[in-house]
């Protein structure tokens, strides 16, 4: 059996490396993040390529593929820690593709899919959904509340208040709203699609952590050696590869999951979200640690990464929570 990517996929990973490398700079996203604004020329090239839409029908003008494709544009961006409505329109494109009406996908897709006319999804808790990805520019939202029925809310129709959170490379709102037009498919499906998502962002976040933490460990010397050389490092710095492997092998077999055996994928979604967001604060944690006294600075770039890392593993449930769903869906298949 073969494992590896289809030279399709290899395709679409080296364009998004090679594309994501050259629009986001660290001293691009630095400057963004400052600024707290997104880069809408990036943007728009992104649409152009059909990134918005790869997941999105052919028929509501995507490109008609799956999971594991999206998949791998969300571990490039997260590499790059790209800002941008990327995430947070996928989500809307995954929820509205698996859930909503004909009516619904006809009027919103083709938008989504265009990078146009973005959506976000939102988890409501109590009254509101305290922390929703790039609400305030969004034309729709969807709205999920903790018994997982969904439903669809324009942007003008919805109170939206802009939030601050330590992630300055993504803007957040709290969305409260009444009414709205129900989904009625498969919100479950669309919510796992959205955390395996997540969780290939969450693994390119820890893999250029731990990719700066080495290169940093092989220059920096400590009596005439790098430190790297030392056992208290190097180890540190397995553990660290140890932990963006699990975080990718859980999240591709999520994507896989999605894609071709979506009976398997609460589980499989919830396993690589918990994964993927311990992995995600302990890689990036760990290479705070390998840079000493400098990766605590403002100055260093590291913080933006550690503080994306921390932000995401909240985002549609954390690690906790997914622990508890795997128990939960384990214990019920047993019984």
């Amino acid at each position: 059996m073969n494992f590896d990517f289809t030279d399709d996929q290899q395709a679409i990973k080296r364009t998004a490396h090679d594309f994501l490398s050259a629009r986001f700079t660290a001293e691009r996203v630095r400057e963004l993040a400052e600024s707290g604004a997104y880069d809408e020329a990036a943007w728009a090239e992104m649409a152009e390529l059909g990134w918005a839409g790869i997941f999105v029908s052919e028929e509501h003008g995507g490109q008609g593929l799956g999971v594991v494709e999206l998949v791998i544009l969300m571990e490039e961006l997260g590499y790059a820690l790209a800002p941008t409505p990327f995430f947070s329109n996928a989500a809307a494109g995954l929820m509205l593709g698996a859930a909503g009406s004909d009516d619904q996908r006809r009027r919103w897709l083709p938008g989504i899919a265009a990078g146009e006319a973005t959506g976000t999804v939102g988890v409501v808790h109590g009254d509101r959904a305290p922390l929703v990805p790039d609400a305030d520019a969004a034309a729709v939202i969807v709205l999920v509340d903790e018994d997982g029925r969904a439903r669809l809310v324009p942007r003008e129709e919805a109170e939206v208040e802009p939030v601050e959170t330590i992630d300055a490379t993504r803007r957040f709102s709290a969305v409260r709203a009444d009414g709205g037009e129900p989904l009625e498919g498969d919100v479950a499906w669309a919510l796992g699609a959205i955390r395996t998502a997540l969780a290939a962002e969450l693994t390119g976040v820890a893999q250029r952590a731990m990719e700066m933490a080495v290169a940093y460990a092989k220059e920096r010397e400590q009596f005439g050696r790098p430190i790297g050389a030392y056992q208290a490092v190097s180890h540190r710095c397995s553990q660290m590869l140890l932990e963006v492997e699990g975080a990718r092998s859980t999240t591709y077999y999520a994507a896989w999951a999605a894609d071709h055996e979506p009976a398997s994928l609460a589980q499989a979604s919830s396993m690589a979200k918990a994964y993927a967001s311990d992995a995600g604060w302990r890689v990036t944690a760990s290479a705070l640690q390998v840079h000493g006294g400098i990766g605590f600075t403002w100055e260093h770039d590291l913080h933006f990464f550690l503080k994306r890392a921390r932000t995401d593993g909240h985002l549609f449930g954390d690690a906790r929570e997914h622990r508890d769903r795997v128990a939960g869906l384990a214990l019920g298949a047993a019984g």
